[in-house]
Order: structure tokens, then sequence, then C-alpha cells
């Protein structure tokens, strides 16, 4: 097991490799079924009529456009069965901007696709009423959303931002291509499910969602009215990549053992009271950062990695001393200190939502191979001369609505900026 971790799902029958319910998003340059998800580019809406709000597109440090780092298709059919979801990820790529908040920010566009149905009220015939509450069964997603080879059934229940659904009016995956079916009344408490669907096997159909929809959405708040600015006011894009996604899988870490010619000689610590094994080690590791050395040791096993998606799961913090690393890190929970609550029985450490007021919850993050990926393009991406662009950040955490508050009318996009929590590269590393 890595050092400082302790929430992976343990080991197979064989001893050398567990998989966890986090899944990893690769970059690819073949065009998959799933064309909505993907990294750089230009962003594409849940409606062409309905772009964001243009103040949406600057950088709060420079005021000018951002470029796409990231946008992926989120419906979460277990958790919103009901909305239709979709993420973006923004960063200035100015160099005088590095580092500072504002220069990397999220969005989060959201549409119902049923009216909410107030439950009836009746005075007679309470059994009955009782009855009619009882939530009903939810439908069994995993054939339809984990459909290749490449997957054990040992997964936990998560969501999965990358997926396609073509022909479903309730998408079961999220990265999945928006519904077109008109939309139908919702019965009280309980979720609908399309009685055909067509997945692919994409990014968003190897996750599945498994926890009750939301209460009532929170009001529609108003946002500015500038229009988004033509592409002619942005940078040039980064080089677009397609997003494929495997969970995660860990193999077991080598034991370090001492060459048979190789000594260690305490003798003279021995002899003045100091240089213990134990001293030793605590010297080390005041030396390192915990959070640092297990970050890049967890991601050492799946190099390739540029995004990790867990909904209500954890994020892999790169720091626990910057403000983000001290917002989130909790050292009183577990031996690593890594995981962060999001659960509904404990508070969030994350802000709320500055919309409806409701807790956030994790969602995603992008990690460093994501620069190495888009930056590839060297001259002419973002502005073009590599000293005024380049991005410095160890990850970007994506923090989200809990309650995903949007329009309430159906077939309105709504749009909400996220909370975008961005651990910048320390070159003391």
């Amino acid at each position: 097991m890595d050092p400082y971790d302790s929430d992976s799902s343990g080991f197979d029958d064989e001893g050398d490799f567990t998989e966890t319910g986090v899944l990893l998003g690769y970059a690819s340059e073949e065009v998959i079924d799933d064309s909505i998800s993907h990294l750089g580019g230009w962003p594409t809406w849940l409606d062409d009529s309905t772009p964001p709000p243009g103040d949406f597109a600057n950088c709060k440090v420079c005021n000018s456009p951002m470029l796409l780092l990231l946008e992926l298709h989120g419906d979460l059919p277990d958790h919103f069965p009901d909305d239709e979801r979709r993420l973006y990820v923004f960063g200035c790529p100015r160099k005088a901007c590095n580092k500072k908040p504002g220069s990397i920010r999220a969005l989060r566009a959201v549409r119902k696709l049923k009216v909410e149905q107030a439950p009836r009220r009746t005075e007679a015939k309470p059994k009955e009423d009782r009855q009619q509450k009882v939530e009903a069964p939810k439908q069994d997603l995993g054939a339809s959303l984990f459909g290749t080879t490449s997957l054990t059934g040992s997964v936990s229940a998560n969501p999965n931002p990358f997926s396609s659904n073509t022909s479903s009016a309730l998408p079961s995956n999220p990265f999945a291509a928006p519904s077109t079916a008109a939309p139908t009344q919702a019965k009280e408490t309980s979720t609908t499910t399309p009685s055909t669907t067509s997945l692919s096997e994409t990014f968003a159909d190897k996750v599945r969602v498994s926890s009750p929809p939301p209460e009532t959405m929170p009001p529609e708040a108003a946002g500015p009215a500038t229009p988004w600015p033509e592409k002619s006011a942005f940078p040039a894009p980064y080089p677009q990549f397609y997003l494929d996604a495997e969970y995660e899988t860990l193999s077991r870490p080598s034991t370090p053992t001492i060459p048979a010619n190789v000594t260690i000689d305490n003798t003279e610590e021995e002899e003045t009271g100091k240089g213990s094994s134990s001293d030793l080690k605590d010297a080390f590791e005041s030396e390192l950062d915990k959070a640092f050395i297990r970050f890049s040791t967890r991601l050492a096993h799946n190099p390739e990695q540029v995004l990790r998606y867990e909904y209500r799961g954890s994020p892999l913090l790169y720091s626990y001393t910057d403000a983000v690393g001290k917002r989130l890190h909790d050292p009183k929970n577990g031996s690593s200190g890594s995981r962060v609550t999001t659960v509904a029985s404990s508070a969030s450490r994350f802000p709320r939502c500055e919309y409806c007021g409701s807790e956030r919850v994790f969602e995603l993050q992008l990690v460093p191979h994501a620069i190495t990926v888009l930056e590839e393009g060297g001259e002419g991406v973002g502005l073009g001369p590599k000293d005024d662009a380049g991005m410095e950040w160890g990850t970007i955490i994506l923090g989200v609505c809990s309650r995903d508050c949007g329009p309430k009318q159906v077939g309105v996009v709504g749009w909400r900026e996220e909370w975008a929590g961005v651990q910048w590269e320390e070159l003391t590393k």
C-alpha cells in the first residue's frame, strides 16, 4: 500500500492489484462516441442559444478571456434523474496571472428534463398515502453502465463523468449526450428510468451512482447579461483531446531491501545519544510534505491520468499547507489525513454554494499530466510564446452544489460558477 494511503479497497486474491472507486480520465486523440467530454479545444453548450453570461469567460485577475481546460458531460441519473448537467473548467494562459485567485474558474450548466410535481395532500386513507410515499425501486444500471470487460464487479458505486447516451430521456451516465425526449411529470419521491437505453462504451458509461435524488431545487439566481465573447476575442485554444476512462488500479508496492554488501554504521550516533532510527525518520519526514509524497506516489500507479472523478468522494491533496490544503485537510480523520468530509452526516469542508446556500461536495480534479497534454502544441497554443504562457498548478479540485441548484422550468439552461480549489505547483518539492 502506498505511504500515507489508507483509502484503497484491498488487493485482489493474487495480492498484486486493487481497484478503487475513483474513475481516471485519459486523453485520447481519437474521436470516440462521447464527443462532448474533452480537454482543451472550444466549449460546447447544452443549448447553443443559451451560452453562459459573458462575465464568466474572463479571468478575475486580468479581465481577459480564458481558455477551456476541461468540458465534461456530468449527468448523474441516480443523484439528479431530472437534470442534464455539464461541467467546465477555464484557465487564464497569461503567466502574470499564475498562482492568483480567479485565474482558474469552473462553471456548471444544468437543465431540467421534467416538472417537479408537488405531493397531493389528502386526509382520507392514510395507509394508502404512506404506501404511495414508498420510493420505487431503482433500475439496476450496472449492466448498462459497465459495458466493458475491463472492469470488475467490486467497484464502489460512483458517478462517471465521460459517457454518452443518445436515446435515453434520463441519461444513466455523466458525460452522456444530451437527451431530446419530451419531458414527463415525475411521481412523488420516485425516480423513473427509460424503458429502452442505448449506451456507448465511453467514459460516462463506466460510472454508476446510487444516491437518492435531491430535494426541491432552490430559486434561480440572476446572472450577468453580457453576451459570451466571440471566438476571435479568445487566444488560440489548447489542442483538443477526447477522454477515455478506467477505474483506478493500484499495484502493490515492492518492499525496499538493503543489498547484502551494504551496512549501516550508527556507532557515532549511538555514542552521542543522537541519530536514532526514529529521529532519522522524523527528520526525513519533516523535510518532505506527506501530502505531496502521497499525491505523487498515487499518481505514479497510473501516470497517464489527466483527471480523477469520484462524485461525493475525496480529492487527492497536493499539499496540506497551502490555503486549499488547510481548508480541506482533516488531520484527525485517519492516519493519512487525506480524506475530505463530504457526506451529509458531517459538515463539508468545501465552501457553500453562493446561489442556494447548500453544501458543496467533491466531484473531480485535474492532475499535472493534463498540463503536459495541453501544452504539447508549443508555439501557437494559448498565447503562443512560451515565456508568456504556461500552467503551474499541481491540481485543480472542483467542488459542486450538492443539490445541483438551477432553474425549475423545464428546458431552461441555468449557469452556476462552482468552487475551483487550485493547489499551485511548489518549486521546493
